[in-house]
């Protein structure tokens, strides 16, 4: 039966993986799998982290300081 792999079959599997693939490249192929299976259930739910969020409003930007309480630079600051 194709369908029932044993804990010895999957064993042979992985070792036969890390030889073709090598022991840094592994690692990345089981994140890069984990994260297409998780996007593809979260499509399929529904739950898709690509719509963008609820907009708030922002408060009025605040008035500008006048010239006359703005405070002033010190004499050996000012430019001529």
């Amino acid at each position: 039966m194709p369908g029932n792999i044993g804990w010895q079959g999957l064993v042979v599997i992985l070792l036969i993986l890390l030889l073709v693939f090598g022991p840094k490249r592994l690692p990345e192929m089981g994140r890069s799998l984990g994260r297409g299976m998780r996007e593809f259930k979260d499509s399929i739910t529904g739950n898709d982290a690509d719509e963008e969020p609820e907009r708030t409003e922002l408060a009025p930007p605040a008035e500008p300081l006048d010239r006359t309480t703005a405070p002033k630079k010190p004499e050996s600051e000012r430019v001529p």
